[in-house]
Order: structure tokens, then C-alpha cells, then sequence
């Protein structure tokens, strides 16, 4: 476990989780299917190891995204994210838990989907469209080096959509389809977190929540602070620490995943604590095409298992989610 500090060292109460560990090279299909299956059904977070993804580049990735969150806030303004949720968002721009936050996350961002050109026939659906970039003079190689990572990530949540379609009892490439993984909804979310969180104070990291669509890849830069709570009923809560494995990567699947499968795997509550460092990550959040019905799976239901989620459409949901927790745009109109 890395970068720990003393006072969580000296905290008995701090839990540290302990997840299954699935391995994408592994030639025993069987194995890493059960396990996969074991791990949703029991928290929905699981470690990805030989995903393919390089680790030089991984450091360069962060090395860009610190580069752009040292710059003046004023040229970062630039990019403020836009109507379809690409570019930057301001610290306390997000609220993910308004029951016990007093104000919101205390951290910046950068959402960057698939670029999608004007000419394109669904240019105009919510979730696609063209990125801002930051200007390439002031941020050399920086497009060219999330475009990279957004396309080797992308790769990686679609080995693993094939594992979880195995463990659902479906064939091999469901998740592949035209409609559901052929035109994805995948945006890349750069995360730049500072200060110490108070849960006495309602002042965290980011909010107690659960993700919005089907898989979440969590690239971190080893500062501890992400907890999970595997039983949200339990009172009081119970949150352990995810500790981050050099070479893996944090996998969670989220709340579209809950509603495929019925319940069966689980869509984890899950938070950051702060404790006074810096703190960098990368989520990956993979979600279907913007058409793609949410309806439980024929192999998720029975007569005495009946559908326990209304069906709904992909984009109305995800644009459902972003509004109930992000500042409406209009309060930043004095800023840019």
C-alpha cells in the first residue's frame, strides 16, 4: 500500500478492502469468469492486471494531466465543460451525495468522450460531439495523449464486457452488438483532488455514489482515498479502503449493469477521503450507445425472478444522472 500516512496508520477503525484480482492474460477462461462473477456479485470492484496498457504511458498520462491542472485557473476556464459534458469542471462543480455534503466534491476535472465529428448523423445526440482541447501551444501532445488512452481504455472495458457477458450466461460477444458496445458512450474523466475531507463536516473528496453506467476503469496515482461500502443498508455505514496495486487497475461496474442483470451484481456505493495530499486518477466510464434500451436480461429473469427495474433508455438516464449532480452551466456565465 502506498503513500499511507501516519494518522491513517494510527486509525484502527480504517478498513482495507480485499478484491479479487482478474487476470486478462489468462488462458483459463473458466477461472477468471467464476472469479469476475464472484467479485460482482459480492461489491461490483474487482483489480484488472495484464490489461495491455503500457506503464511508461501510464505515467505519461498523469504527467499531462498534472500539466494541465498547474495552469492558471483562468486558462482552464477556457475549456469549461459544455452542454455535453466535455471539457473542464471546477472544484465544488460536482455534488454527488447532497444529503451529506455540505458543499460540493473538492476536486477538478476534465471529461473527454469519443470525438465525434460535425458531419457525423448522431453529432447531435447529448452524449457525442466534438472535445474541447486545451490550446496545443500552451499543452503540447496533450490531445494526442488522452486520445491514446481513451482508445486503449475503451479496449480494455471491451475484454472485460466479454468476461461479463460469459458470467451472465450469454454469448461471449452480447456486449459487442451495433447497439449496445458498436457506438459506446465513453468519456474519460481526468481527476485532480486537494485539501483533507471532514465526514463530520459533510466535506469529502467525492460524495458517496454509485457510477451511472456499465463498467468504470480507475487509473490512480497510489494516494489512498477511495472507499467502498459494500452494504448501503447497513447503518452506520461501513467503508473500506481500496488500496492501489502497482500494475492494476480499479475495475467497478455500475448502475446499468445492476439493472441488465436484475440485481445480481452490484453497483457499489463508493467515495474519496482526503487526508491533505494531492491526489491524481483517471476514471473510465463505458456506457452503451445513446439508443440502447436498459431492460433486464433474458438469462436475469424467471417466473419467480421477475424484472425489478422499468426499462429505460440509455442517454435518458445518463442525462437524468449528470443533471441531478453537476451546477447548472448558467451559474458560470460570469467566469468564462
Amino acid at each position: 500500500m502506498e503513500n499511507r500516512t501516519k494518522e491513517e496508520l494510527q486509525d484502527s477503525t480504517m478498513k482495507v478492502s480485499s478484491l479479487n484480482c482478474i487476470d486478462l492474460a489468462n488462458d483459463d477462461l473458466h477461472h477468471s469468469v467464476v472469479s469476475l462473477k464472484q467479485a460482482c456479485v459480492d461489491c461490483g470492484f474487482f483489480y484488472v492486471i495484464n490489461h495491455g496498457i503500457n506503464e511508461d504511458f501510464m505515467e505519461d498520462v498523469f504527467e499531462q494531466s498534472n500539466k494541465f491542472f498547474a495552469l492558471p485557473l483562468e486558462e482552464k476556464m477556457k475549456v469549461l465543460r459544455n452542454e455535453k459534458h466535455r471539457g473542464y469542471t471546477p472544484v465544488l462543480d460536482e455534488t454527488l451525495d447532497p444529503e451529506n455534503q455540505v458543499t460540493g466534491d473538492h476536486k477538478e476535472g476534465y471529461y473527454i468522450g469519443i470525438e465525434v465529428p460535425k458531419d457525423d448523423p448522431d453529432w447531435d445526440k447529448p452524449f457525442y460531439g466534438p472535445n474541447p482541447w486545451p490550446n496545443s501551444d500552451v499543452l503540447p501532445k496533450w490531445r494526442e495523449t488522452m486520445e491514446k488512452y481513451h482508445q486503449e481504455a475503451l479496449r480494455v472495458c471491451k475484454a472485460i464486457a466479454k468476461l461479463l457477458a460469459l458470467a451472465l450466461d450469454l454469448d461471449v460477444d452480447y456486449f459487442d452488438s451495433p447497439e449496445m458496445l458498436g457506438k459506446p458512450i465513453s468519456t474519460m474523466r481526468l481527476l485532480h483532488y486537494e485539501g483533507k475531507s471532514d465526514p463530520s463536516k459533510g466535506i469529502y473528496g467525492t460524495g458517496a455514489h454509485s457510477d451511472y453506467g456499465m463498467i468504470t476503469l480507475l487509473a490512480t496515482d497510489g494516494v489512498m482515498g477511495l472507499q467502498i461500502c459494500k452494504d448501503r443498508n447497513v447503518k452506520p455505514q461501513k467503508w473500506e479502503y481500496v488500496p492501489s496495486i502497482e500494475g492494476a487497475i480499479v475495475v467497478n461496474i455500475g448502475d446499468m449493469m445492476e439493472r441488465w442483470s436484475n440485481g445480481l451484481f452490484k453497483s457499489t456505493l463508493h467515495r474519496v477521503i482526503l487526508n491533505g495530499q494531492n491526489r491524481y486518477s483517471i476514471p473510465f466510464f463505458v456506457e452503451p450507445s445513446h439508443d440502447c434500451i436498459i431492460e433486464c436480461l433474458p438469462t436475469c429473469q424467471s417466473e419467480n425472478n421477475l424484472p425489478k427495474y422499468p426499462a429505460i433508455k440509455c442517454s435518458t438516464y445518463l442525462k437524468q444522472r449528470y443533471e441531478e449532480s453537476h451546477v447548472k452551466l448558467s451559474s458560470y456565465k460570469n467566469q468564462t
